[in-house]
């Protein structure tokens, strides 16, 4: 028989990874995620990170421990043959019930601002400043030019290579949805929901 956790354990708040965090001031995260812990990751000393670390090597966090891991524009930071080694460490830090959800720029949907020559024109206003579409394509320019070359693109996504990606890794379900701003979000979870309501209840309270 099981052992109940004890009761300071069991109302512990749930644990969130937010992969590439960046800067704490400037972090957007899903209203859902506003009581739950976080452990901010980032490869970059200089924004203050709780565990320095890069996205392919997540050895310092326990398998299993983690109840959601978030990243939003990052993965396009790595090159191709690493993202699906980041996306594995994701997995394996996830509990059993655990998910991930991911945000990237929509190759495809940048694509349109290509062919019309409109690489120039905003395509969002984000906290850092106007992002442009040729800062989605190869990264936010103003930080480039400040020497911050980490924060170069080396890969891309559309819908169907972004799937490709997340299935290479054994979630037993992957939900991708278009945003607006010209992102494509994922959620890949552990284990089905039990319900369709369930499903869709997570995908509004991620504001996807």
């Amino acid at each position: 028989m099981q052992t109940p956790p004890a009761p300071a354990q069991a109302n512990r708040p749930k644990l969130l990874v937010n992969l590439g965090a960046g800067p704490k001031d400037q972090a957007w995260l899903p209203r859902m995620f506003r009581d739950w812990r976080q452990l901010r990751v980032d490869v970059d000393p200089a924004v203050a990170p709780d565990l320095l670390a890069d996205l392919t090597d997540l050895s310092s966090i326990e398998s299993g421990s983690v109840d959601a891991v978030w990243t939003s524009h990052t993965l396009e930071h790595l090159f191709a043959h690493q993202v699906s080694q980041a996306i594995g460490e994701a997995h394996r830090i996830l509990k059993d019930d655990g998910f991930l959800c991911l945000v990237v720029p929509d190759l495809q949907a940048i694509a349109e601002y290509m062919v019309s020559d409109r690489l120039h024109e905003v395509v969002y206003d984000s906290p850092a400043g106007p992002v442009i579409a040729h800062d989605m394509i190869f990264g936010f320019g103003p930080y480039l030019a400040q020497g911050m070359f980490k924060m170069a693109h080396h890969c891309g996504f559309t819908p169907a290579l972004l799937l490709q990606r997340l299935q290479q890794v054994p979630f037993a379900e992957i939900v991708m949805r278009r945003r607006p701003n010209q992102e494509l979000a994922a959620i890949a979870r552990k284990r089905p929901p039990s319900n369709d309501a369930e499903r869709e209840a997570l995908i509004a309270a991620l504001e996807l």
